[in-house]
């Protein structure tokens, strides 16, 4: 089996203090990348802040003989994305590979989330992601190259209790990588969503009994499953692009969003009336034919 190699590649990786991007970043320095680990070093709920989650998982990798810096600038300001890039611009020349990991998590009912628990969250996954993939699309662009991978979840595509806040977020986090993964298209740039479910800091802050009847594996504490999907995504040797991948106890799939045949109602027919929408309700929710739309486009042109 051909080893998947970053040699030469220059790799950003958002949240890398801890959970999933230590992993992801010490998989692609293991693997040759020069890696930027960025993290703010706050909680999960995203307040306070420090140096020492980044520093000493850029100090795991030099150790082993590889290349790293870190960075603490926080990913939900322009500024701060801009910085992040340009850490990778002045120590490594250019940005080959984005992985947007930076998240937190103020779970809550949803009649009990506060402005500020739901502002948060949109600030550092959604504004998070958008200040970071801009300034490194635009280098990729120039060069013909990259590979961008940003990380929604579950709760985002199919809902999860009391994560109304974050589930808006993660929701967006996907239809922001579809547009990137459009434009990237054609200047060489590789963009794809991974929705991992592993055991880390924002599982522990979940209610227990939201996921009753949810077996726990090993391979489900294991963040270097997800990583595996990660440095696959981030690598030459994936071919594919605008997909999502649910990663979780022990399985790998792909997600998508289908759109079925449904109901036509002509150009020429009478104004269609709630009545009529009921007399069709099952031919549009019949789910024995869909359509997977690679863009607005292509689903409107799935209309006769």
């Amino acid at each position: 089996m051909t080893r998947i190699s970053f040699d030469g590649r220059v790799a950003i990786v958002t949240g890398a203090g801890g959970g999933l991007g230590r992993a992801h970043a010490l998989d692609l320095a293991a693997r040759g990348a020069k890696v930027v680990v960025n993290d703010l070093g706050g909680s999960m709920a995203g307040d306070g802040g420090g140096s020492a989650m980044a520093d000493q998982v850029a100090k795991e990798i030099t150790s082993a003989g590889g290349q790293a810096v870190a960075n603490y600038d926080s990913v939900a300001t322009p500024e701060g994305g801009k910085a992040i890039v340009q850490t990778a611009l002045d120590a490594f020349g250019t940005v080959d590979i984005l992985i947007n990991n930076a998240g937190n998590i103020r779970n809550a009912p949803f009649t009990d989330l506060t402005p500020e628990a739901v502002e948060a969250l949109l600030a550092v996954h959604v504004k998070g992601a958008f200040y970071v993939t801009q300034p490194a699309f635009a280098v990729m662009r120039d060069k013909g190259y990259g590979r961008i991978v940003f990380t929604s979840s579950a709760s985002g595509i199919f809902g999860s209790p009391e994560q109304a806040n974050y589930a808006a977020a993660k929701g967006a986090v996907l239809g922001l990588a579809n547009v990137v993964a459009l434009e990237g298209a054609p200047h060489g740039i590789k963009v794809n969503t991974i929705l991992p479910a592993a055991a880390s800091r924002m599982i522990e802050d979940m209610n227990l009994e939201t996921l009753a009847g949810v077996p726990t594996t090993p391979a489900h504490n294991e963040p270097e499953m997800i990583t595996a999907m990660a440095s696959y995504l981030a690598s030459e040797e994936n071919p594919y692009s605008h997909e999502a991948f649910s990663i979780a106890r022990g399985r790998y799939a792909r997600v998508f969003i289908g759109v079925t045949a449904g109901h036509h109602v002509p150009a020429d027919a009478p104004i269609a009336t709630a009545d009529d929408v009921a007399a069709h309700i099952d031919t549009v929710r019949d789910q024995t034919g869909y359509h997977v739309p690679g863009s607005l486009v292509e689903e409107f042109a799935l209309i006769p």
